[in-house]
């Protein structure tokens, strides 16, 4: 599986932004920006959503749902979806983008603008990543890795 996190603005809706990267031959996982924090977050996601898998300790049934259980922090689906997907009226995505070579932004009027993943003091707090042992993005990487604890 070949991924690739990036940042996207523009005026196009998560339905047709969806039907745009599997039209390349991929998928994609789209995530509101303010509840990623960083690239080691998605990325850490990813890489327990694919042992899940291949362990068979996987919760639902693809793997991009179980990337949003990881990235969420969370065990329960539903929860996962609603924080992480996008919000009404906001034209800014963090895409998760599997097995897309080029996304090719310039036909559907998005640019890329990979800040939108980075790591904010407010983002920080939002999540609520406030410990004083630990810089935020070692807590965002611990509370992916607790969610195989809460599977048990």
């Amino acid at each position: 599986m070949d991924t690739e996190l990036i940042g996207i603005r523009g005026p196009v809706p998560f339905e047709d932004l969806v039907a745009h990267f599997t039209s390349l031959g991929g998928d994609v996982v789209l995530m509101d920006p303010d509840m990623v924090c960083g690239r080691e977050h998605v990325m850490s996601a990813v890489m327990h959503a694919e042992r899940a898998f291949s362990n068979g300790t996987n919760r639902s049934k693809t793997i991009l749902t179980e990337i949003l259980l990881y990235c969420a922090w969370e065990r329960q689906i539903g929860k996962a979806l609603s924080k992480m997907k996008p919000k009404e009226g906001r034209d800014e995505y963090v895409a998760l983008l599997i097995d897309v070579d080029d996304p090719h932004l310039d036909e559907i009027g998005m640019v890329r603008d990979d800040s939108l993943y980075e790591p904010t003091e407010w983002k920080c707090e939002k999540l609520g990543l406030r410990s004083c042992f630990l810089p935020p993005v070692d807590q965002a990487l611990e509370n992916v890795a607790m969610v195989d604890l809460m599977k048990m």
